[in-house]
């Protein structure tokens, strides 16, 4: 009898070709490579959303939730979760201003701004360890790429 697929000693197939020419497709496996090497090297439990949550708030302490949410691109629902579990956890606090009982202003605790700083020298280790190969002149020029091809996305989606 036969090995199945993707057992030990069978090779793996490879990916049919025109999914390697479908930029969704390369960007799902490059999204899911991100997201595996940074529960490996940076954090098993704060996720890459939440750090970037983190890093805003310590960019803009008291800021709205819903500008937050904005800064990150997160929708309000998710941001509305992602606030909860950080508040949860002891890392935000969230106020409500008496002038307008809708939103709610976020601030770093010292918890939260140490796992911020923690967070973010283990990202900036893995950025290095991803980009490995290309010098900065290549890593700037791809990420500018990147960005304008996620803005040209997103303005799909906008509409």
């Amino acid at each position: 009898m036969g090995q199945a697929a993707g057992s030990p000693g069978t090779p793996p197939l490879p990916a049919p070709p025109e999914l390697l020419a479908a930029p969704g497709y390369v960007i799902r496996r490059l999204h899911q490579a991100y997201v595996a090497a940074w529960v490996r090297r940076v954090d098993p439990v704060l996720t890459g959303p939440q750090s970037a949550v983190l890093v805003a708030i310590h960019a803009h302490p008291g800021a709205d939730q819903g500008s937050l949410a904005r800064a990150v691109s997160l929708d309000r629902s998710t941001m509305a979760s992602i606030a909860r579990r950080l508040e949860d956890r002891g890392l935000i606090t969230r106020e409500t201003p008496p002038e307008d009982g809708r939103k709610r202003l976020l601030r770093l605790t010292t918890a939260g701004d140490a796992a911020r700083q923690e967070v973010s020298r283990k990202a900036g280790e893995l950025h290095l360890l991803l980009m490995e190969g290309y010098d900065a002149p290549e890593t700037d020029a791809m990420l500018k790429r990147l960005l304008r091809l996620t803005e040209h996305w997103e303005s799909l989606v906008d509409d």
